[in-house]
């Protein structure tokens, strides 16, 4: 029988891990071929969880306690650590704990990778619930990131890892900074569904518009090398046309340089050593029996 877990980072929003639980239990009863665990990733939450219970179609659910707040990334980053060194299962599902990735896609993962058991699959975001502000920067993030690293990364956490995908992953530094943008590095090949973000459950979006340009530069700092080579060609064109553009080539020559800057500047949350010692911030692990 396969065992897949369920890895679910969580900071306060204990109410919507209960629901988000609920639905996901009924959306695995079909898959009696399969256990599910849960690995629940506490952020050294400042809101105690009440009421906590394991659904009837999970064969264990853990929680994970940190001792100090590390961000959704890094949870992640640890959790795949800590799957791999200290579980044994087929798949690996990562998924947020507020109702945006909805439970109900679970099934669509799963479907997907019965057709194709040895490559992961990652949730192609095709239908967003945001404002038209919001999936602006959106679109602008994703051009950004296409014409300085050449890769197009439509997906977020949501996916289903295979075991060996995990082992590729869950040593390589990018991950302490860019969930996402490590596995569009690191993984060549990759299947995928179409899916639509759905709101959360409870209370406003904790996404600041800050956090999202640092989420999206964690992104294209994956690929720094590319984009400072992409960037020099940039910069030599621009010269050879400043003749012709006159102050607008001036213009794009000082914003690429920045750009670069700032890149190499979040380049630098990616550090091996954290990595390596994440493990350092777990206080203690509590089984949810019921």
């Amino acid at each position: 029988m396969k065992k897949i877990i369920i890895l679910i980072p969580v900071y306060n929003d204990w109410k919507s891990l209960n629901k988000l639980l609920s639905e996901i239990n009924d959306n695995i009863k079909s898959f009696s071929d399969i256990n599910f665990e849960c690995l629940i990733v506490n952020d050294a939450s400042t809101i105690q969880y009440t009421e906590l219970k394991k659904p009837s179609n999970f064969w264990s659910i853990d929680l994970l306690n940190m001792k100090e707040n590390r961000g959704h990334a890094r949870c992640n980053a640890f959790g795949i650590r800590y799957v791999f060194q200290n579980k044994e299962f087929d798949y690996l599902i990562l998924m947020d704990g507020d109702g945006e990735d909805r439970p109900e896609e679970i099934k669509s993962l799963i479907e997907k990778i019965k057709e194709d058991p040895s490559l992961s699959v990652v949730a192609k975001r095709v239908k967003r619930s945001e404002g038209f502000f919001f999936q602006s920067l959106y679109q602008l993030h994703k051009l950004i990131t296409f014409i300085f690293t050449g890769q197009n990364v439509n997906f977020g956490n949501y996916s289903i890892l295979t075991r060996s995908d995990v082992e590729k992953l869950h040593s390589k530094t990018s991950l302490w900074s860019s969930y996402a943008g490590c596995v569009k590095k690191n993984i060549k090949t990759l299947n995928e569904i179409n899916s639509i973000r759905g709101l959360r459950y409870f209370g406003p979006s904790k996404m600041s518009l800050f956090k999202l340009i640092i989420h999206s530069l964690s992104i294209v700092a994956v690929f720094k090398y590319q984009v400072f080579l992409r960037s020099t060609l940039m910069l030599i064109a621009l010269a050879y046309l400043n003749p012709y553009l006159g102050v607008l080539s001036i213009f794009f020559q000082i914003s690429i340089v920045i750009f670069n800057l700032l890149i190499f500047i979040v380049s630098l949350r990616e550090q091996e050593k954290d990595l390596q010692n994440s493990h350092n911030n777990l206080v203690g692990v509590k089984k949810i029996t019921q």
